[in-house]
C-alpha cells in the first residue's frame, strides 16, 4: 500500500505547530527508550522541521525589513526595488 500523501507537507505547517513538534521530538530523543532506528527517524524529522521553521523566520524578517511608512504615515509592504540600501 502506498504512503498517504498529505496536502500540507512538513515545510508548510504553521510555524507554531512546527515548534511544538520539534519540542516533542527533542523530549522524546532525550529519553533512553528509543531504539537507534527510531532515534534516527526522529532526528531526520526534527532537522526537516527546523529548516522549515528557520525559513519561515527568515521570510518574516524580510517582510518586516520591507515595511516602510507611506505618505499617510501608515506602514506598507514595499517591493525589493524601492527599499533603499
Amino acid at each position: 500500500m502506498a504512503a498517504k500523501k498529505t496536502d500540507n507537507p512538513a515545510g508548510e505547517i504553521p510555524f507554531e505547530e512546527g515548534i511544538k513538534k520539534l519540542e516533542a521530538i527533542v523530549e522524546e530523543m532525550e529519553g533512553d527508550d528509543l531504539p537507534l532506528e527510531k532515534l534516527l527517524k526522529r532526528y531526520e524529522e526534527g532537522t526537516r522541521l527546523a529548516k522549515g521553521c528557520q525559513a519561515k523566520l527568515e521570510d518574516a524578517e524580510l517582510k518586516i525589513q520591507k515595511l516602510q511608512p507611506n505618505a499617510d504615515g501608515e506602514d506598507e509592504l514595499v517591493d525589493d526595488d524601492s527599499v533603499e540600501s
